[in-house]
């Protein structure tokens, strides 16, 4: 009886004693060198790249606001994070998103972008620190393909002949600006968008710009995504909804 043990693999008595061979291990096999740490970091930090590499190529992108165009929704220096997938899957930009997009035709020319170093060249590329150096703007899309866009005097701004309510407006500015470039009535071609800032007496934007190769619209195929989380600093954490006078009734242009 006692308290042996039987090994059903030999018929004996007793645990199985493994042979032993030169490595000392059961199964002969010599078992994997484990890599050192200095050797294993380099491979864990090309991995990590290459993840934030393809999130910002795919997902998410964080971008600098480098002026005040579109206070109080987004301050000077803010980060945000912008969504690229959505376009992905064939979305296009809607009334009241505010959309980053590349230089349509010169609406940069005479501002002076200040140039990365190296390091930051390479950490904006892969993901790791906003886009720097690059020809891109932030703007709220306030007309989609077939929309009438007008300003008369100080507005409101009307859409379709809906005048909106626009909270988002820069505290002290009119909707509409009464200098010549603010007053205008337009429509939007199919591809296209019309944007504005919310800080309506400070923004270059699709006003400014009518005399382009694009009549101050902005194609679709220049959007970059939609600026959803205002990232950075913690301070000024926010998301950036479509606000509700876009969701009004009757705001769709004439079929």
């Amino acid at each position: 009886m006692g308290n042996s043990v039987i090994d059903a693999r030999s018929g004996g008595q007793g645990p199985e004693e493994a042979p032993s061979d030169e490595a000392g291990t059961a199964s002969g096999k010599r078992p994997k060198p484990k890599r050192p740490f200095w050797v294993e970091l380099p491979i864990l930090a090309c991995v990590a790249l290459g993840l934030a590499f393809l999130i910002k190529t795919f997902l998410l992108q964080a971008f600098l606001i480098p002026s005040g165009s579109m206070q109080n929704a987004l301050q000077e220096n803010d980060r945000v994070l912008v969504d690229k997938l959505t376009p992905w899957f064939g979305s296009e930009p809607a009334r009241g998103e505010v959309v980053v997009f590349k230089d349509p035709a010169g609406w940069l020319a005479g501002n002076p972008v200040q140039e990365p170093n190296v390091a930051q060249k390479f950490l904006s590329f892969v993901g790791l620190m906003p886009a720097a150096g690059e020809q891109h703007l932030i703007k709220r899309v306030i007309g989609v393909a077939g929309d009438t866009v007008e300003c008369v005097g100080e507005g409101p701004l009307k859409v379709n002949g809906k005048p909106l309510t626009e909270p988002y407006v820069y505290p002290g500015n009119t909707a509409c600006s009464t200098d010549p470039n603010g007053q205008f009535k337009v429509t939007v071609p199919s591809g296209s968008l019309w944007v504005m800032g919310d800080h309506r007496q400070s923004s270059l934007d699709s006003r400014y710009h009518r005399n382009d190769a694009h009549g101050g619209m902005v194609p679709t195929s220049d959007i970059v995504g939609r600026a959803v989380v205002v990232a950075w600093p913690l301070g000024h954490w926010a998301t950036l909804p479509v606000p509700d006078t876009f969701n009004q009734p009757g705001l769709a242009p004439a079929p």
